[in-house]
C-alpha cells in the first residue's frame, strides 16, 4: 500500500475561508529512492521548501487547514501539471510544445535539483513516472481542491496561501547588489490570481510583521496559483515565499537560531492573513 501523499491538519472549529498549503515541504525520502539517486541526500534536500510546514503550524489553532506535502520535491513535484513530463528524464517520451520548466530538467517528475544537479543517472520508465503521479499527486490536489469546495460552500469563498520558502542566493541574483532585498515574495500571477485587496491585505500582514514584501518578482506563482486562482469564480490563490535564510541553515538544511522567533512571527502573520477571511461567514449564512 502507498504511503500517505499528504498531512491534513484541521482545525476543531473552520472559522476562515482561508487554506494554507505547503506542496514542498515533505521530507519523507523513499529508501528505494535514496539508493537510485547519485546525489547524496543533502543535495537532494536542496530542492526542498525545508520547514515550511512548521512555520506554518499554527495555522489550524487559528481556524484554518495546513495541506502539507509528506514526498519530496525531488521526487514528484505538487506544484508542476500532471503532464509537465520529460522526455530527457522519462523512456519513450516525445518532445512536445517547448516548456522552459521541463526543460530545464524541472518537471513533474524533477530530472534535477537546486543548481541543476542531476539527480539520476539514467532514465525512468513511464510506470514508474506515472505511479507517482497517481500516488502522490492525484491524492493531494484533490484534497486540496475539496478543502477549497468546502471554503466556497460555507463561507462564499475561498483564499489558497500557498506558502513556499526561496533560497537567498536566487533573491540575490535576482535584486543585485543595489537594490532592497524582499523577504517576503507574493505571486498572484500579476493580478490574475487573487482579488487585489486580498493581496494587499496579506502583503500588509506581513509588512506590518517587519518583513520586506515584494510582488510577483522574482516568483509570481507556478502551477498552483495559476490553476486554482479563480476570482471570478470566488477561488483566490496567493503564493508566498520566504527568504530560507531568515529562518534556516541553508547549507546544512538546519533550523537556525532565529527559527523559534521566526515561527512566532509569522504565526501573527497568520492570524491577520485568517482575519480577511472571517467576515464571510455572515455574508454566507445570508
Amino acid at each position: 500500500m502507498p504511503k500517505p501523499a499528504y498531512s491534513l491538519s484541521l482545525p476543531r472549529e473552520r472559522t476562515t475561508a482561508v487554506v494554507f498549503a505547503s506542496p514542498h515541504s515533505g521530507r519523507d525520502y523513499p529508501p528505494a529512492f535514496l539508493r537510485r539517486s547519485v546525489l547524496p541526500p543533502r543535495l537532494l534536500r536542496s530542492s526542498e521548501d525545508a520547514f515550511v510546514d512548521l512555520l506554518f503550524g499554527s495555522a489550524p489553532r487559528q481556524g484554518a487547514p495546513l495541506l502539507a506535502a509528506l514526498a519530496p520535491r525531488a521526487w514528484v513535484d505538487l506544484n508542476r501539471a500532471a503532464d509537465e513530463m520529460d522526455p530527457a528524464l522519462i523512456e519513450g517520451l516525445v518532445r512536445g510544445t517547448p516548456n522552459p520548466r521541463v526543460n530545464s530538467g524541472l518537471g513533474v517528475v524533477p530530472r534535477v535539483v537546486a543548481s541543476g544537479r542531476a539527480i539520476y543517472s539514467g532514465k525512468l520508465k513511464q510506470a514508474e513516472a506515472d505511479g507517482r503521479i497517481t500516488d502522490v499527486w492525484q491524492p493531494y490536489h484533490a484534497a486540496l481542491q475539496y478543502m477549497l469546495d468546502d471554503s466556497r460552500a460555507v463561507f462564499g469563498r475561498a483564499i489558497l496561501v500557498d506558502c513556499h520558502s526561496m533560497p537567498h542566493e536566487a533573491i540575490e541574483a535576482a535584486c543585485g547588489a543595489h537594490r532592497d532585498r524582499p523577504d517576503v515574495v507574493l505571486g498572484d500571477r500579476f493580478g490574475a490570481a487573487a482579488d487585489g485587496e486580498i493581496v494587499e491585505r496579506i502583503e500588509a500582514a506581513f509588512s506590518g510583521a517587519g518583513l520586506k514584501v515584494a510582488r510577483n518578482a522574482p516568483f509570481a506563482g507556478a502551477y498552483i496559483v495559476q490553476h486554482y486562482g479563480r476570482p471570478a469564480r470566488g477561488q483566490h490563490a496567493v503564493q508566498i515565499e520566504i527568504d530560507r535564510a531568515l529562518y534556516m541553515n541553508e547549507a546544512r538544511v538546519e533550523p537556525n537560531a532565529n527559527f523559534d522567533a521566526m515561527r512566532r512571527l509569522i504565526s501573527g502573520v497568520i492570524s491577520k492573513i485568517c482575519d480577511i477571511g472571517r467576515g464571510d461567514i455572515a455574508v454566507a449564512a445570508e
